[in-house]
């Protein structure tokens, strides 16, 4: 059911498909956190329910007004997506709710900061599985959200000025706020889970810049979160089947024990981080320099994420897996079986190719990126300098 609610969310061409495949997709994940998930599951799984419950709605409200308006003005009633689109300039001074509507089930979903503190305890709580499909594929469908429906319906209203200083204040927020509570995070799966905020707050920066580099570099960190944090989660859970605990303290010296574990750790975690040569630092890379001509004071703030990231991981990889092996606890673990390393590899395999030639994937969505821009145009021509989003030819 998940999975079909999933393939639905990102195949449907009609509006009311898209938000039942929408609402499809939760259920299966609120019983996956609440009956396999870890001791405040029921919490986690219905703060989460909630959460999203509520932003659907807001868009169901939205979905159904769009269409009442566009039939009204002599067009036969339609659910799809391109007499959504024909439909939107038309709709005068419902433009701006119907847009806070799409974006606030959207922003839930990322999750985009302030809505993001469902995300940390249904991370946590969720068995290895769950929290894999909502690091890889879940987050990713507000973001997808946000690029194909929110913007390309309402493009003046989101890239006005006021929309405009707000989201990306918040994704700039998002980007320090989710590194450096990670930073102190004594759980190293809520490290990671406030690592996913970090990560989505350059994707909603690269959104909102609509530049072609941007709009890319937005796409890739998508592909690339899914593969470094979902490889992430399935080592945490390989880890924890081993000793029954995420607390980082309890570890240290796993190099020496787990040598096999130990470096495909090291290695995802730098993909994480945005090493070069890694999956990471394409995307983050595409996204500062297309964001840069934008909003050059944002994105030279949202760069020390990037920093806080290697701050945050390196740390973290230094009391687990180096330090002194003094837990007694630690030392007859289990390397990575031969069924953990065929889960593990492929993920670690698309790192690689995707740090080393990523341009099959960027050339498959060329187009799709400058359609995006294309959409964002008249938001974006209609769209002043300001002090925090001023372009850099506008400056003096």
């Amino acid at each position: 059911t998940l999975l079909t609610g999933m393939l639905g969310v990102f195949l449907a061409l009609d509006m009311f498909l898209f938000y039942v495949f929408w609402e499809v997709m939760l259920i299966p994940m609120y019983f996956i956190i609440g009956v396999w998930g870890g001791k405040n599951r029921l919490y986690a799984a219905i703060k989460f329910f909630i959460y999203t419950m509520a932003g659907s709605l807001l868009m169901l409200v939205a979905i159904l007004l769009m269409m009442f308006q566009a039939s009204k003005a002599g067009a036969p009633p339609s659910f799809a997506y391109d007499a959504f689109l024909r439909a939107a300039p038309g709709l005068g001074a419902l433009a701006p709710w119907l847009f806070v509507a799409f974006a606030v089930a959207f922003a839930i979903k990322v999750p985009m900061f302030p809505f993001h503190t469902w995300l940390p305890d249904a991370h946590v709580e969720a068995p290895t599985a769950g929290s894999v499909i909502l690091a890889s594929i879940l987050l990713k469908m507000g973001t997808y959200g946000f690029l194909r429906f929110a913007v390309p319906f309402f493009p003046d209203v989101a890239l006005s000025p006021v929309v405009t200083g707000v989201v990306v204040t918040c994704a700039v927020i998002g980007i320090v706020y989710g590194a450096l509570v990670a930073m102190v995070q004594p759980d190293v799966k809520k490290l990671v889970a406030y690592s996913s905020v970090s990560h989505l707050g350059f994707v909603m920066l690269g959104i909102w810049a609509a530049t072609l580099q941007s709009v890319q570099g937005a796409l890739m960190i998508m592909i690339g979160h899914g593969l470094s944090t979902g490889a992430l989660f399935l080592l945490i859970g390989m880890l924890y089947e081993r000793r029954h605990t995420r607390e980082i303290a309890a570890y240290g010296g796993l190099a020496r024990v787990i040598p096999v574990f130990s470096l495909i750790l090291v290695v995802t975690s730098l993909a994480s981080i945005g090493l070069p040569g890694l999956n990471g630092f394409v995307g983050e890379f595409l996204v500062l320099l297309g964001s840069f001509g934008r909003f050059p004071w944002a994105t030279g703030i949202a760069t020390t994420g990037v920093i806080f990231a290697a701050a945050y991981l390196l740390w973290a990889l230094q009391r687990i897996i180096f330090n002194q092996q003094d837990k007694p606890e630690n030392e007859h673990l289990t390397d990575l079986t031969a069924r953990e390393l065929c889960v593990v590899l492929p993920l670690v395999v698309g790192m690689v190719w995707l740090g080393l030639y990523p341009k099959p994937v960027l050339d498959r969505m060329d187009s799709a990126a400058k359609r995006y821009v294309q959409l964002a145009q008249p938001g974006l021509e209609r769209r002043p300098a300001t002090a925090l989003t001023r372009s850099a030819e506008e400056r003096p």
